[in-house]
């Protein structure tokens, strides 16, 4: 039971993937275009707070004391910001994020959370993923009607856009001081990793991958994976792609012929030795040169600061010797 639980987990976690790639400013419930209320901190944000990160118009209570999060990434942020204190509800997802509160309400379902229950808690703002709305469904609509303000916060699909969601959150929160701490250290992190990538002439290929066989899913040119491959000094095999995260056939794999392989799996037991075994995969240069290794799940599939952690073991597995 375990192993199908964590497989239908791991499913799940490749529809986020696939929705970040998705992700589209298209219009919700209207409301009021003008917000009223002022920032905990003198200086105003530079973000728009009349609207949420989807494009959707909201209007922000004049006080935030209560939050729920929907989306371990956003759940992240949030923490790292100082607002640990003020989350009362959470995603099963984001449980193992360091800074909660030992009594807080977990929500079983990123996309299909139950609104009567968030009603009941009665947050002042609830932040949620652009999953909440696959297939269409908007099960948080109750949860506006009942005139709880919903933000919407897409997965990002670039380092940019990281930043700004870093931004626009802290500047709901009040926290724009910190929020631009954590970008400045961002920036800084990533910096010094790119200097060492530009100095790199011999490129390295690389097939980075989410999940185990038969489901294997890499990133195209329009993921902040491809990014992060590409700032460390390396070539994704995935890079002439216009996808997002997609789908890729072992045959192509195989014709790619990568250099590394990385893989964020987590829902098995051995997901390096289950690479490894793939009948034919032998004759891949990462195969025959024992060059595939396992990335931090949760810090190279959240798209916030934290991706930095897995950007390290990223370079340090494919350029040992420069990192």
């Amino acid at each position: 039971m375990k192993k199908a639980s964590t497989r239908i987990l791991a499913l799940l976690l490749l529809a986020v993937l696939l929705l970040a790639a998705a992700a589209s400013c298209a219009g919700r419930a209207s409301g009021p275009e003008d917000n009223t209320s002022a920032p905990t901190e003198t200086q105003a944000p530079a973000v728009d707070l009349s609207k949420d990160r989807e494009g959707n118009a909201i209007t922000l209570p004049a006080k935030i004391e209560k939050v729920i999060v929907i989306g371990p990434s956003n759940t992240e942020v949030l923490v790292a910001l100082g607002g640990g204190d003020k989350i009362i509800g959470v995603d099963q997802w984001s449980t193992n994020v360091d800074g909660l509160k030992s009594d807080i309400t977990v929500f079983d379902s990123i996309m299909d959370a139950d609104g009567e229950k968030v009603i009941d808690l009665q947050p002042d703002v609830i932040f949620v993923t652009g999953m909440t709305k696959a297939g269409g469904a908007e099960p948080f609509k109750v949860v506006e009607d009942a005139g709880i303000c919903v933000i919407i916060i897409p997965s990002s699909v670039s380092i940019d856009a990281i930043k700004n969601d870093i931004k626009y959150i802290a500047a709901v929160m009040g926290t724009q001081s910190k929020g631009d701490q954590i970008i400045k250290n961002f920036d800084e992190e990533l910096d010094a990793l790119k200097k060492i990538g530009d100095t790199i002439i011999d490129k390295k290929t690389v097939h980075f991958e989410c999940s185990a066989s038969p489901y294997i899913y890499g990133p195209g040119n329009q993921t902040f994976m491809h990014e992060m491959i590409e700032l460390i000094g390396a070539k994704n095999v995935w890079g002439n792609q216009n996808n997002g995260w997609y789908f890729i056939a072992d045959e192509a794999i195989l014709d790619a012929d990568p250099d590394v392989i990385l893989t964020s799996t987590n829902y098995i037991d051995d997901p390096v030795g289950e690479i490894k075994a793939r009948p034919g995969w032998d004759v891949i240069t990462a195969v025959k040169d024992d060059a595939v290794y396992f990335i931090d799940t949760d810090a190279s599939n959240r798209p916030n600061h934290n991706v930095v952690k897995a950007l390290k073991e990223m370079a340090k597995a494919i350029y040992p010797d420069k990192y």
